[in-house]
């Protein structure tokens, strides 16, 4: 992953340090990039980062889902092992949804037992304490409504990105789409409409160019899916193909869902 490679070389050379997000929630550093990684599929790629990262004593934050596309215990640990965080990628809302055919409060009570059970699982594996919702972009329901009746902190749950961070002042870039600057092609994987913009970015090497010529702020998250990012041909011609056809239905959705006013 060369172009990934020389990304941490140049907001290195820039003068950025590398937290974890729980590490940043608890004492930010003034000037700092928070390397978020959302495991959605092609947990051995997470891998490869966290190597690459602790190759260069760089930390990280890596959520895994608890679907087989994401989870693996021995990714996990080794991931951990390596002095990176781990968190829980959670999605309990939906996949209570699917199971149960359940709507309503007692949708509501059924994901948050869920959550609970599945934060356990992670727990018994390594110690964890943020968590992050994941997208689900074919639900109706945000996963993180749960947390408009229920408190992850009364679970020792320190934080979740998109409720616990100012992305008013922090930066935030997701490859989500594919793209940097893929905010029209975004269900939920977004800062909201109060979060700093930067849609001349549209790929690494914009990215690295804008690291260089100092247009991003001193606190960044940078936010990767790490199925999307290949050295083998076959794996990015997949993605590369795949991705607009993705994002075409993304676009479509969204536009359904502002008229009827859901997820």
């Amino acid at each position: 992953m060369p172009v990934y490679k020389e990304l941490l070389m140049i907001l290195a050379e820039a003068g950025y340090a590398f937290q974890t997000y729980s590490d940043f929630v608890t004492n930010p550093g003034p000037r700092v990039v928070v390397l978020r990684h959302d495991i959605d599929r092609k947990k051995g790629n997470a891998l490869v980062f966290a190597e690459i990262q602790h190759a260069r004593g760089i930390t990280g934050s890596y959520y895994f889902r608890i679907v087989p596309e994401s989870w693996d215990e021995d990714i996990i640990r080794e991931v951990a092992r390596l002095g990176h965080e781990v968190g829980y990628h959670y999605e309990d809302v939906d996949l209570v949804r699917k199971k149960k055919h359940l709507s309503g409060s007692a949708l509501i009570e059924a994901a948050y037992s869920h959550f609970a059970i599945q934060l356990g699982r992670f727990r018994e594996l390594v110690p964890v304490h943020t968590i992050c919702s994941h997208g689900s972009p074919l639900s109706p329901f945000d996963n993180k409504m749960i947390w408009k009746h229920y408190s992850y902190r009364d679970l020792g749950i320190l934080a979740e990105p998109y409720l616990d961070t100012d992305f008013s002042r922090i930066a935030y870039l997701t490859d989500t789409g594919r793209r940097w600057n893929g905010r029209a092609v975004t269900i939920r994987d977004h800062a909201g409409a109060s979060a700093l913009a930067f849609p001349h970015i549209r790929n690494t090497r914009q990215l690295t160019a804008a690291v260089k010529s100092k247009q991003l702020p001193d606190q960044i998250m940078l936010n990767f899916h790490p199925q999307r990012w290949n050295d083998a041909m076959i794996p990015w011609l997949t993605e590369w193909s795949c991705q607009p056809v993705k994002n075409l239905l993304k676009r479509g959705l969204r536009f359904i869902r502002r008229i009827f006013g859901r997820g």
